[in-house]
């Protein structure tokens, strides 16, 4: 099994889950395509308060309405097909009377989306479509990631030591992400009023930016990254003695550790800044795709760790025999 073998497609993979795959990429692939290209065509607006004549200042003004409807004709497939599993989980769980990494996605897409459109009709205001489609690309991506890791763990070699390590884990990381969002959330709303009250112009910005760092992304990946690293260097062995299964748990649970708090330190420290206007929306969805590859780089660190020591033994029964 190579290193990049923790994300790669698992060998024995059902066609349910080749599909599901496949259908995941499909997402990831045009939320990115819309994201690149709406970039490129928000990139007029940030010129609109430099100095320049008249004439071009009218044909700038123009040419970024002209601009402006082409970015949302792009940014509603990527808000429809891209992030439809976001409404999908958002909705279904709402029903339910259950609070999911869903439903702050889905606030901080609609809190950008509506008042954009609305800006585009009225030829009035800031938009955010750069924005949105940079939130679904990222946020799919760090998805993508857990969803290997998930595929990883399914398919690998399972151990009942490592098994009751990931129930223990998950348990915990389930508990702090809901009460994280929870918190994260209600920020957000208060932060908002505030900005609407004081300084309207500045409130979606504000609002939209706190949603998208009350997105547990990372804190989801922190589990299934390590526990996948776990069961991928368990797959590599024949034969697992129990100090190694007892060193390779301590080693675990201190990568899922490192991932969960590493996450929330991240985000407590950007949140204060998003709070007081000093973190715009997609800088915001930038520090959020960070966090999670962070995240994914710790998890496949202890896995080449694991593989080198495995490489070492290996080397040292040649050189006895």
């Amino acid at each position: 099994m190579s290193v990049m073998s923790l994300f790669a497609p698992p060998v024995a993979m059902a066609p349910a889950d080749r599909n599901a795959r496949r259908h995941m990429v499909a997402r990831l692939g045009l939320a990115w395509l819309g994201m690149m290209q709406v970039m490129m065509f928000a990139f007029p607006g940030y010129l609109r308060n430099q100095p320049m004549s008249v004439e071009n200042q009218l044909f700038l003004d123009d040419a970024i309405v002209l601009l402006n409807w082409l970015s949302l004709v792009l940014t509603v497939p990527v808000i429809l097909y891209c992030a439809w599993p976001v409404w999908k989980g958002a909705l279904g769980r709402s029903r339910s009377r259950v609070i999911t990494m869903d439903v702050p996605v889905a606030l901080g897409i609609s809190a950008a989306f509506i008042p954009s459109v609305y800006a585009t009709w009225v030829n009035h205001g800031e938009v955010y479509f750069e924005s949105v489609t940079m939130f679904v690309a990222f946020l799919l991506t760090a998805r993508y990631l857990e969803f290997c890791a998930q595929q990883t763990m399914a398919h690998g070699a399972f151990h009942e030591n490592i098994q009751s390590l990931r129930h223990a884990l998950s348990a915990g990381a389930d508990r702090i992400a809901l009460w994280f969002t929870v918190a994260q959330l209600t920020l957000a709303a208060l932060a908002g009023a505030y900005w609407f009250v004081f300084a309207p112009e500045h409130a979606v910005a504000v609002t939209v930016a706190l949603l998208v760092i009350s997105c547990p992304c990372a804190l989801a990946m922190s589990v299934p990254t390590a526990i996948a690293a776990a069961h991928a260097s368990l797959y590599q062995r024949q034969q697992v003695s129990s100090r190694h299964l007892e060193q390779l748990s301590k080693d675990t649970t201190r990568v899922a550790h490192q991932n969960l708090y590493g996450s929330m330190i991240w985000h407590l420290l950007l949140t204060p800044l998003a709070a007081l206007g000093y973190v715009q929306p997609w800088l915001a969805a930038i520090t959020m795709l960070v966090s999670s590859l962070a995240v994914a780089a710790n998890a496949l660190r202890l896995y080449r760790r694991q593989s080198r020591e495995l490489a070492g033994v290996w080397v040292g029964r040649a050189v006895q025999g």
